[in-house]
């Protein structure tokens, strides 16, 4: 008979003005009244009535001078150029891959938006077309940058780089989009011993840090290898802090989910996903991040 864990019930602490400064958001509901100035500019999620400005969903109210926007607290991914993005291949079509990418669209990854293994620059030819599932497949996972975006939201990819391609063993978890900090770099080799992308659609994938990185393979060949029991335990509780920290709305980048991994370390891996560890450590991880702007 498998073992059942049951908790007593614990008081909650009331968690206080502890966000890191900066990060106070004007949170409104769907028909608030944002504003009845009439000198700002309506932006996405608000609607004027009467002189006011209203809001049409539920998010943050952000400035940016005169205009007034309403950032949904959950909502599917906007792409814009330059995102780093994790997605999976659903589709093989003639010279392009379909990748689920979070957004309310399908996105595309072009053949000619890619590196052939190797790094080969040339034209695609007709063999090309038909190996074309012997580089990727439906189900395959994929890291790749927004190239452009089309006029009814979808994103259009590639993987020019070599540090784009195909991803290997590692763990998915997908989150709101507006939780993932937008940071001049999205790759992130974490000292305690594995990495993480952090795509800007909501998908972060977390994985082994390669001892070293193959240059010749163009993004394309992926470790098969077992796995070692250490390095499986970092991505488990790495996985179980960025729950974690979505749980508790705070935003995740490489500094948060560290400082979140740090303070679990005294709790066991399953433990992290109780209600009242949760809380402990995201607080912890809160007043860390304030000590470190203050």
């Amino acid at each position: 008979m498998a073992a059942i864990t049951m908790r007593l019930p614990v008081a909650r602490k009331a968690v206080g003005p502890s966000a890191p400064r900066g990060s106070e958001k004007h949170l409104v509901a769907p028909g608030d009244t944002i504003t009845t100035d009439t000198g700002y500019m309506r932006g996405h999620g608000t609607y004027v009535d009467e002189e006011k400005l209203i809001a049409s969903v539920a998010g943050a109210v952000e400035r940016v001078n005169k205009l007034v926007c309403v950032k949904a607290l959950k909502t599917r991914y906007n792409g814009e150029v330059g995102d780093i993005v994790v997605g999976r291949i659903t589709e093989v079509q003639q010279k392009r891959w379909k990748v689920e990418t979070n957004s309310r669209l399908d996105s595309v990854l072009l053949l000619s938006s890619m590196n052939l293994p190797g790094g080969e620059l040339r034209r695609r030819s007709a063999e090309d077309e038909l190996a074309m599932r012997d580089y990727l497949q439906e189900g395959d996972l994929i890291s790749a940058e927004v190239q452009s975006v089309f006029s009814d939201g979808a994103v259009s990819l590639h993987t020019r780089s070599l540090k784009y391609g195909k991803l290997g063993q590692g763990v998915l978890v997908q989150v709101s989009p507006s939780l993932v900090k937008r940071q001049k770099t999205h790759f992130h080799d974490l000292p305690c011993g594995a990495s993480v992308i952090l795509g800007n659609n909501g998908f972060i994938w977390i994985y082994p840090t390669p001892e070293q990185k193959d240059e010749e393979a163009g993004g394309f060949t992926t470790s098969l290898e077992p796995v070692p029991l250490s390095d499986r335990e970092v991505i488990s509780r790495l996985r179980n802090c960025i729950v974690a920290l979505v749980t508790q709305t705070l935003m995740l980048f490489d500094t948060s989910i560290l400082y979140c991994y740090e303070a679990s370390l005294p709790h066991q891996i399953k433990d992290i996903l109780k209600p009242e560890v949760m809380e402990e450590i995201v607080l912890e991880t809160r007043r860390r991040l304030l000590d470190l702007e203050g």
